[in-house]
Formats: structure tokens, sequence, C-alpha cells
């Protein structure tokens, strides 16, 4: 029997993964100007829709939470923040939710196909 190898180290490497691309992202809706020009506020922003929505996703079954608010509450974080913050109007906004939603799936697709994490796709088996 092989021993068992400890995954605690994927959630973090998702996370930077999904860190840089939000910024991407971002940056591709912006433009390069604006994305420089508010290079503070947008590594803010990431620092709440990614890290802090991913934490809470995460503990939010650990804590006693429904399945429905820790996965709404992160959702709603990614979909409603970055266009008020960065007061995109309605191409940007309809552009970033598109790029928002393709990215989240296309992430988990990699890491499960490429390396067999498939521990934060639970609704899907890749």
């Amino acid at each position: 029997m092989l021993p068992s190898i400890s995954t605690n180290w994927h959630f973090p490497i998702m996370i930077l993964a999904s860190f840089i691309i939000f910024f991407v992202v971002i940056r591709i809706v912006i433009g390069k100007q604006e994305f420089i020009e508010k290079k503070k506020q947008i590594f803010l922003l990431s620092v709440i829709v990614v890290i802090i929505g991913m934490l809470f996703g995460k503990y939010g079954a650990n804590w006693g939470l429904k399945w429905w608010i820790y996965y709404t509450i992160p959702v709603l974080m990614n979909v409603l923040l970055p266009p008020l913050v960065l007061k995109m109007n309605f191409k940007r906004t309809l552009l970033y939710l598109v790029l928002s939603f393709l990215s989240a799936p296309l992430i988990h697709a990699f890491f499960s196909i490429c390396f067999g994490w498939t521990e934060y796709m639970p609704f899907w088996r890749i």
C-alpha cells in the first residue's frame, strides 16, 4: 500500500492560479492604461474577491453554513464587486462576467486533467 500523500498544498496553489487569472481577466476587460492607474484598487479587490472568497467557500462548510451560503456569497462577490468597484460600463461588465464564468471551470479542468486534482469541483467529475 502506498503512503497517503497530503493534498493540503493544492488549495494555496489554486488560490494563486485564481489570483493570476483574475488579474488577467480584469486587465483584458478594463485595458492597460486603466489597469495601471487602478493597480492598488485592483490588488485589494483581488484579495477580497479571490482570497477571501475562496477561503469563505472552502471553510464555510466547516463553520456549519449551508451549502447555498458558502457557494453563493463568493459567487456574488465575484459577480458584483469588480463591476461596482471598477465602475465598469455595461459592455465591460458583460465581458467581465463571460470571462469570469469561463475562467473558474477552466482552472478546475486544467488542474484536474493535468495534475489529477479533482477535489475542487465537487459537482463535476473530470
